[in-house]
């Protein structure tokens, strides 16, 4: 296998040629020969107005699921109720009305999310404490599965080199475990039409190359986008395999990782589908290290909080996971809303309404945390994360239009709602800052000031910045993390920078979310773009387009601190962050200050050293997490 760093997946460092310049490899059309024989299987699409058929002896969730999502739930309840009947009491001074009643609806319902934050990362600490940093697996080797599995990496317009670099090294380390017999690896184009050759060259040239079979198939029309790619699929190929595993195209798993996740599908026939937490990697300019770091470190509490909850409701992120091909083909068929009303047409964010649906129908649903081998790529610059959000969001808000669905896990419809409300705090957060100021001004008397208490302020600091400091003491319990982000020391340097730059940033992704919301509702789609996955930096031309509305409201909130209106004067961090939105963008777009800010010995993470193609012997170690806690 050959010596190839993740972080050098996308470079082209390797010794191997690059996928798709061998000009001496005829592209050919794509005829049946890049196919396997069709295997179809009935997939039907959903009537979300009719209860399903359950069939299936699905697993029993734990008893302590119950108590631990009311500790989440009531104690997130009971948090926001009590700061925001604290902050209600100065504007009981001249009496109550309808604006005052809003004004206490808004603050309660952000003030419960961020302390829904705060008590999750609470409870994955304790997690952690309780087990180790890890979830211990069984004491097993590593043991191949006995049934077939399709490994499906659909594509849209992406760097050729870069995705075909990717699917090589996963062929790669399935062949050092001794199962390319067992995984088939499918590239599912919706590229348009000038990719074809491009793409069809590398798909030769891989398939010549690897022990596993290896597949091509791209569709002329981009139905449903991604959930009609893979639907497409499932209904011609599904019935040939018993396990698909759903990559995007910036994924990476190690061999040793799918099959683990093989054998617990093959081991527990209940499950319909287990979403693994990739790590992220490969990322160069500051924006992306900030998120890399921020991953890996604060990402283990969260995810053993998520999951120690989530039981056998857990969630589906559409990719790096592994689902049941025949569960997925009963339960998953998406019908299109109507076109003529609100956030209607196809459904975008499928990942989590497939999660539920295969709840509806019985299946399980399980998160599981691996200890390596599962990993994914986060967008360049602010700009393209933008772009991707934009999708996300009207997609999460499409979620409110199916909790009528009848049969879902009252967990499955938190879920939802939790995905839009992901979202929705923005305009919330906006609102709520105009909302303040206006009762400031409107007060009748001298002397008003809307926060009545230090303590509630102190709660609000503890409630942001407490999954920190939690995922901070976890650090404690995990030597390699440790090890691996750099030490104590480069540790507290990166967290340093990853809190002003948070801070910096939120005001900025308050104000395009909440663009995007409006954009939204004015019936406007976000259309398909392919994603920019590599950039050395944005032009400053291209940041001040982009964030100029942000530039106008930070001039609007500094006016009002300037004329000294009431209140005005704790919009000024607010302000200073959409202010600043332009540079910032620009200067976390640059890899240099990224590669700089590692020199020095901040914002390091486990992917700066950390290599894909481990021996074999060192991946038997890896062991599969119970899929309930």
């Amino acid at each position: 296998m050959h010596d190839a760093r993740m972080n050098e997946v996308n470079k082209g460092e390797a010794d191997d040629a690059p996928f798709g310049t061998d000009a001496s490899i005829d592209p050919g059309p794509t005829t049946h020969a890049d196919l396997p024989p069709e295997t179809p299987i009935e997939m039907p699409i959903q009537d979300f107005g009719a209860l399903p058929v359950v069939q299936v002896d699905h697993e029993q969730p734990l008893r302590s699921l119950v108590l631990r999502r009311a500790f989440l739930i009531v104690g997130s309840f009971l948090c926001g109720l009590l700061a925001a009947q604290e902050m209600f009491t100065p504007l009981q001074s001249d009496g109550v009305d309808l604006i005052d009643a809003g004004f206490f609806v808004l603050f309660f319902g952000l003030f419960a999310w961020i302390a829904f934050g705060f008590l999750n990362a609470v409870a994955g600490f304790f997690v952690m404490l309780a087990r180790g940093p890890m979830v211990p697996g069984p004491a097993m080797k590593l043991s191949l599965p006995t049934a077939r599995t399709a490994v499906l990496m659909p594509i849209y317009n992406e760097d050729v080199h870069a995705v075909f670099r990717r699917l090589r090294l996963m062929s790669e380390s399935v062949a050092a475990i001794g199962a390319s017999d067992k995984f088939d690896f499918f590239i599912l184009s919706d590229s348009g039409e000038d990719a074809l050759a491009r793409e069809h060259i590398a798909f030769r040239q891989f398939r010549s190359e690897s022990a596993s079979a290896v597949y091509y198939r791209r569709r002329a029309l981009n139905v449903a986008r991604k959930p009609g790619n893979i639907g497409d699929w499932v209904r011609r190929f599904g019935g040939g395999y018993d396990h698909m595993i759903v990559l995007d195209a910036d994924s990476l798993m190690s061999g040793a990782a799918m099959s683990r996740l093989a054998t617990a599908m093959e081991a527990r026939p209940g499950i319909g589908l287990i979403q693994t937490v990739p790590a992220l990697l490969n990322g160069r300019t500051m924006f992306a290290r900030w998120h890399q770091f921020a991953a890996a470190l604060y990402g283990p509490v969260g995810s053993a909080g998520l999951r120690w909850w989530s039981g056998t409701e857990a969630t589906f992120w559409g990719h790096n996971a592994i689902v049941r091909c025949r569960a997925f083909a009963e339960s998953c068929g998406l019908p299109a809303l109507d076109e003529d009303v609100l956030l209607g047409g196809h459904i975008m964010s499928h990942d989590m309404v497939e999660a539920a649906l295969l709840r509806r129908r019985g299946w399980a649903v399980h998160l599981v945390m691996l200890s390596d081998g599962t990993y994914e790529e986060y967008p360049p610059t602010m700009i393209d994360h933008a772009i991707r959000d934009r999708r996300w969001c009207q997609g999460n808000l499409q979620h409110l239009r199916l909790l009528h669905t009848r049969g879902l896990h009252w967990i499955s419809r938190l879920q939802l709602v939790m995905g839009a409300s992901a979202y929705l705090t923005s305009p919330l957060w906006l609102l709520l800052i105009f909302a303040g100021v206006f009762e400031q001004v409107r007060a009748d008397f001298d002397g008003f000031l809307l926060i009545s208490s230090g303590w509630l302020l102190t709660l609000t600091l503890i409630f942001l910045f407490g999954p920190k400091v939690v995922a901070l003491l976890a650090l404690s319990l995990d030597d390699a993390l440790l090890k691996s982000l750099g030490g104590w020391r480069k540790v507290l340097r990166g967290v340093a920078v990853e809190i002003l730059i948070s801070i910096v940033t939120a005001p900025v992704t308050m104000l395009t979310q909440t663009m995007a919301i409006v954009s939204i509702l004015r019936g406007r789609h976000s259309g398909w773009s392919p994603q920019r996955r590599e950039t050395e930096g944005l032009l400053f031309g291209e940041v001040l387009r982009y964030y100029r509305w942000h530039l106008a409201l930070g001039a609007l909130l500094v006016a009002g601190i300037v004329a000294g209106v009431d209140g005005s004067i704790w919009t000024l961090p607010v302000a200073a962050g959409l202010l600043l939105a332009p540079a910032t963008a620009w200067l976390s777009s640059r890899a240099s200050v990224g590669d700089w800010l590692v020199r020095h010995g901040m914002l390091l993470s486990p992917a700066d050293s950390t290599r894909f193609d481990t021996p074999p012997e060192d991946e038997a170690a890896l062991t599969l997490q119970p899929a309930v806690a």
